[in-house]
């Protein structure tokens, strides 16, 4: 009587399940990294805010031009910083 070994169709399974593994991690990797750029739409959002109510702002007052722009570039670099921290976090989950 000749026995069969199951050690080769034990390391198939486990190749198989081992490759199943790997492509389910990258796939939510995916939508990991594609809801972590919805900071960015947000942030766009933002700046349009930030732009529109300078506007606003100095075509009610003009004559404070100069501080109504310095609070507008503060607000779009923290707009700004929250898109790239979004992006960031996005890249870091894809490739880490």
């Amino acid at each position: 009587m000749v026995f069969l070994s199951r050690e080769p169709l034990q390391n198939k399974i486990e190749q198989m399940v081992e490759s199943q593994i790997i492509l389910i991690t990258q796939a939510l990797k995916s939508i990991g990294a594609g809801a972590a750029t919805i900071g960015v739409a947000g942030a766009g959002v933002g700046i349009g805010l930030v732009f529109g109510s300078f506007i606003y702002a100095f075509s009610r007052n003009p004559d404070l031009e100069k501080q109504l722009f310095a609070y507008t570039i503060l607000g779009f670099a923290l707009a700004e910083a929250i898109a790239l921290f979004a992006l960031m976090m996005a890249f870091f989950i894809l490739f880490v």
